[in-house]
């Protein structure tokens, strides 16, 4: 059976209730796990103490630092931070951090930011390796949320991946990035499904919750399935309500 993962950022995110409190109000709701974006500035205890408690999943959260790969120049900071990003996600159960590439870089050709992000991706692999955590790069769309951004393709993230050519690196396939870039989901995957740690989803327009938009989510996911992919799936979208109740909704219109 399909399990989500509720992105806290965003869902059950109640003026005034603490963090954790949000970790919860999603296992009340049903959901088998959380993630959420920065780890620094979170209460790492009261975020384990809620863990423990409820008996969640923690799908996984970002690498920090959070600095541009495609600078040759942040090689050795951002490894220091995967290390520390690794051990936090070892503490709380996390499969799974998630690292983007950077904006695209005036001083640097693509040619040069590309070899960087492999180069640094290598490195992280190192780290990664026997740690029971995986690494996935995260392709953003740059029509709408993410001008700017160096990697905005998933054909170019899958063969990124390709290059560094380690199990322990993939990408974080976002089926509403990848809408907004008008892609397809089975021509840009194609045969390689074992690429993807994770997946994340929303509407277009909005990035609201599914079904608010146009996206075929529930083909696509069920494509994604169909193929082999058995990872959680990211409920990473802009609630238009914060009751539980339609949270639920969306998991039952993707269960498949």
């Amino acid at each position: 059976m399909r399990q989500f993962s509720a992105c806290i950022e965003w869902l059950f995110a109640r003026d005034g209730d603490a963090f954790a409190d949000r970790i919860r109000l999603a296992q009340a709701a049903g959901l088998d796990a959380v993630e959420f974006w920065h780890w620094t500035n979170k209460d790492l205890d009261a975020i384990a103490a809620a863990v423990a408690e409820t008996g969640i999943g923690v799908s996984g959260m970002v690498a920090e630092p959070m600095i541009a790969l495609t600078n040759p120049a942040n090689k050795e900071i951002w490894l220091k931070g995967l290390r520390e990003s690794v051990a936090v996600a070892q503490r709380l159960g996390a499969p799974v951090l998630i690292a983007q590439a950077g904006d695209e870089l005036a001083e640097f050709s693509r040619a040069e930011q590309r070899a960087a992000i492999v180069a640094t991706l290598r490195a992280g692999a190192d780290i990664l390796e026997g740690s029971g955590v995986r690494l996935g790069l995260e392709p953003l769309n740059t029509k709408i949320d993410h001008a700017g951004y160096y990697l905005s393709s998933t054909a170019e993230g899958l063969d990124i991946v390709d290059e560094v050519g380690r199990p322990e690196v993939g990408i974080v396939y976002d089926l509403y990035h990848s809408a907004v870039m008008g892609e397809d989901t089975q021509q840009v995957i194609c045969d390689r499904i074992d690429r993807i740690v994770h997946l994340h989803v929303a509407d277009h327009p909005g990035r609201n919750d599914p079904g608010t938009g146009h996206i075929d989510l529930a083909e696509r996911l069920d494509w994604l399935y169909a193929q082999g992919y058995r990872g959680r799936v990211g409920l990473e979208y802009k609630p238009t309500t914060q009751d539980p109740a339609a949270v639920r909704s969306v998991v039952k219109s993707l269960r498949g």
